[in-house]
Order: structure tokens, then C-alpha cells, then sequence
């Protein structure tokens, strides 16, 4: 009997009005994370990945609404919950990393009280009690003289301890799911890998499931266990990470591992860049919507949009030119992964 995942997307979709017409953020997205699986979201800026995770925790503002879909964790429909029943799972089963820790920080507010206020509110500690847990919780993310720390306000701590902060924060209730969106964005590299180390390291010791949403897939090789691609508001591809970076069987997959440097590269090569621009959200092409941005795109990629299609076990591409018993072009012209 297959497990029921413990987060389950089902038709999501996300809408801005605007002025120029209605926008689709997210374009009917169904995905699902078992318990303790790290799963990776990638895509460029506006691909849709940052607005269905905030769907998922209630998160988005007006003029956004989500106008259709299912969100059910633990077999629940989030969407259906009042206020008050998701201010309950939220932060303690499932919690939030965002992308910009100084601005997620409330920069008036030391960094213990902001740690110990969600363990006051969702498990009922004490002030001395989560003073106490405040401190493990940093000791846990490696931030050295956690006790001192407590008492630093956020523009005191480096970028890199900032966002150790939010991981604390995120942890505090022990929650099963964490999504982490583009924590590492703002972050120097060493500082970077760091992070995703910890992240890695806390989700294998705590079984914790994990979403990190990034625009790059590099970050993600050592992380992730399964990645979903998104592009224009839409998933165009997932599958097993190691199958992803040997097999992508989406020319946009393809586009973007290509744009990632090579160790072995000449210092005088350049790397490689998608032409082109996403779609705009508000006028979507009749076909696939990377078809005007894709070099192998024939006659029907314009005119009909394709769905996910399985092209192995647990690998599934929105793509016409894939079949499972056909190699795609730029598999036959890539050396490397052939």
C-alpha cells in the first residue's frame, strides 16, 4: 500500500488581477512530498515556484487569491481551514525559511525574543523555558555563544547568522515540513554551502521533509531527492535528482543545466543563456509556453500545450518531443549526458 504524502498539491492555481487583465502565477499545478523527502522547486524569477508555496501556507496578499485547486497536508485541505486553524499549523507543523532573513526579521525585536515568542505561542513555554530551548535552537544551527547571542538585534548578525536564525525559528516546533525559499539567495558562496550543509544535515537528523525553492539547480545536486521544474506558471518536468541532471527530458531542464559553469571549462568560454523571455502571464501563448524560447519547438509545440507525460518511473516531462521510447534532441546533442 503507498504511503499518503504528507503535503499534496492538487490543480493549484494562483491569480493577480491587474489593470491589463487577470495573471496566472501558478497555472494548475498538482505535485506531492512524502514525509521526510526533500523535494526542490526550480525556475527562473517569476516562474510561478515562490507564489505556490505561499499558497500552501495561506501566504498570498491581495490582489492574489488562489482560484482553484486542493492543498491538503496530512490529508486536510489547508484552503478550507479558518484563520485561526491554520495560524495553529502554521510554525508548528509546518513552518516558513523566506528568502531575506533582515526582512523577515522584525529589526526592533531582539533575535531570542522573535525565537522564543513562537515557542510562547505554539507549545506554551514559559519565558524561562524558551529562553532555555531559544538557546539549543541556535546551538543546533551552529551559531556560536548562543546565550549572547539571544540578546542581538538582527542588524548585528551576518547575513549567514540571520538566516541560521530563521532556520531556528523554522525548527522550533519540530515541525514535519519546512520550506525554505531561496534562503541562500543573498548569501557568498562559502557562506552558501554552509547553510545548505546545515539544512541537510538537521532535515537527515530530524527526518523533517523539506521544499527549497531556487533558480538554481546547482545549489540543489547534494540536497535534493526528487526536483520539480517550473516555468511560466507551470511544472514542465520532475523527477529523481541524480536521473534529472543525467536525463533532462525537457529542453528548458536542458537550458538551464547548460547555463551552469563546468569546472573543466576553458576560462575563456562563456556560459551558455536561454534566448528569449518567459511569456507574459497575462496573454499565454495557445501552445507550450516555452515553445518561442526553444530551439527544437516544431508546429505543434505552438499550437496545442502539452501535459506531464511519464518517461520513466518517477520522471515526468511536458514536452511533445518527448516519448518514453524516444531520446530527446538535446540528449542526443549533449556528450555529457548521453
Amino acid at each position: 500500500m503507498t504511503a499518503t504524502p504528507l503535503l499534496e498539491v492538487k490543480g493549484l492555481t494562483v491569480a493577480y488581477d491587474t489593470a491589463a487583465g487577470q495573471s496566472r502565477a501558478v497555472d494548475h499545478i498538482s505535485f506531492s512530498v512524502a514525509r521526510g523527502e526533500v523535494v526542490a522547486i526550480v525556475g527562473e524569477s517569476g516562474s510561478g515556484k515562490s507564489n505556490a508555496m505561499l499558497a500552501v501556507m495561506r501566504l498570498i496578499q491581495a490582489p492574489g487569491k488562489v482560484v482553484e485547486g486542493e492543498v491538503l497536508f496530512d490529508g486536510r485541505n489547508l484552503l478550507q481551514l479558518s484563520p485561526s486553524e491554520m495560524h495553529t499549523l502554521r510554525g508548528n507543523r509546518f513552518s516558513m525559511v523566506f528568502q531575506d532573513p533582515m526582512t523577515a526579521l522584525n529589526p526592533l525585536l531582539r533575535v531570542g525574543d522573535q525565537v522564543a515568542d513562537i515557542l510562547r505561542q505554539h507549545i506554551g513555554l514559559s519565558r524561562a523555558e524558551a529562553r532555555g530551548r531559544s538557546v539549543e535552537l541556535l546551538q543546533r544551527v551552529g551559531i556560536a555563544d548562543a546565550a549572547h547571542r539571544l540578546r542581538d538585534y538582527p542588524h548585528q548578525l551576518s547575513g549567514g547568522m540571520r538566516q541560521r536564525v530563521m532556520i531556528a525559528m523554522a525548527l522550533a516546533c519540530d515541525p514535519e515540513l519546512i520550506i525554505a525559499d531561496e534562503p541562500t539567495t543573498a548569501l557568498d558562496v562559502t557562506i552558501q554551502a554552509q547553510i545548505i550543509q546545515l539544512v541537510r544535515t538537521l532535515q537527515q537528523q530530524l527526518g523533517t521533509a523539506v521544499v527549497w525553492i531556487t533558480h538554481d539547480l546547482g545549489v540543489v545536486a547534494s540536497l535534493a531527492d526528487r526536483v520539480i521544474v517550473m516555468y511560466a506558471g507551470g511544472i514542465v518536468e520532475s523527477a529523481p535528482v541524480a536521473r534529472l541532471y543525467q536525463y533532462p527530458a525537457h529542453p528548458y531542464t536542458a537550458g538551464l543545466l547548460a547555463s551552469l559553469p563546468k569546472l573543466n571549462a576553458s576560462h575563456k568560454s562563456r556560459l551558455q543563456a536561454i534566448d528569449g523571455t518567459p511569456p507574459n502571464a497575462i496573454d499565454m501563448p495557445q501552445g507550450c509556453a516555452f515553445s518561442d524560447r526553444c530551439p527544437y519547438s516544431v508546429q505543434k509545440c505552438r499550437d496545442q500545450r502539452p501535459t506531464l507525460v511519464t518517461v520513466a518511473p518517477g520522471h515526468e516531462s511536458a514536452c511533445w518531443l518527448v516519448g518514453s521510447d524516444a531520446k530527446p534532441a538535446w540528449q542526443q546533442t549533449d556528450g555529457n549526458r548521453a
